[in-house]
């Protein structure tokens, strides 16, 4: 399966949104990847549904949600009705994940699980064959632009062993660090989907740095 990329709407000029959302649009990107942080989850606030409407606005391409956010069952219709087609939750935020996991699809979209660098994939056992998406963190969540933790390729391998076995569809998704310089390394190790902040909206031209990690082949610019 050809792999995704979601530009991190994060790393955009919020000044320009309405112009970095169209470059998205005319590239060969796949997703919109939104953070929203409360400030509470992680040490850091991004924005909130007048943000989300707005991208909303202009994007022609599905909206991958990363809520990085206390009690996320509170908000996950408003996200849904605002536009969402993802929406991954953090394992470490959801006291009933199952619950929360059925309340994602009860409201059209695919639903998601976040794993922080800390948490094990074993952690995800129980849960792993009714999962869409699980996001592997590869930075500590909160900030952007961090330097890549090497330990997540690791992570990502024990996953894709694990989702061969009950979940061979399962979308692996990486965020945190992804750049030209390892996005083929976490694509042989399993990631199908790689969230790009810094690495596309810091380039000088940021559509051929998407069409770049887009057309990555196994053996290019390993780590």
């Amino acid at each position: 399966m050809k792999h995704f990329i979601a530009p991190s709407i994060l790393a955009a000029d919020f000044g320009n949104l309405q112009r970095d959302s169209e470059m998205i649009n005319q590239s060969e990107a796949d997703w919109f990847h939104i953070d929203v942080m409360d400030g509470v989850f992680v040490p850091n606030i991004s924005f909130g549904f007048p943000v989300m409407n707005a991208i909303k606005k202009h994007a022609q391409k599905p909206l991958d949600v990363h809520l990085m956010i206390v009690d996320p069952d509170k908000y996950i219709e408003d996200f849904a009705k605002a536009g969402a087609a993802i929406i991954t939750v953090h394992y470490e935020a959801c006291t009933h994940l199952h619950r929360t996991i059925q309340l994602i699809k009860a409201s059209g979209c695919k639903a998601g699980v976040a794993l922080n660098p800390h948490t094990p994939v074993a952690f995800l056992k129980d849960i792993l064959a009714d999962l869409d998406l699980v996001l592997i963190m590869s930075v500590n969540p909160g900030f952007g632009g961090q330097k890549f933790i090497p330990q997540s390729l690791l992570k990502i391998a024990e996953l894709k062993q694990n989702a061969l076995q009950v979940n061979p569809s399962l979308i692996i998704e990486v965020d945190g660090g992804v750049s030209i310089l390892n996005a083929a390394s976490l694509i042989s190790a399993g990631a199908n989907a790689l969230v790009a902040g810094n690495a596309v909206f810091a380039a000088p031209d940021p559509l051929g740095m998407i069409k770049e990690l887009k057309n990555l082949t196994i053996g290019s610019h390993q780590i």
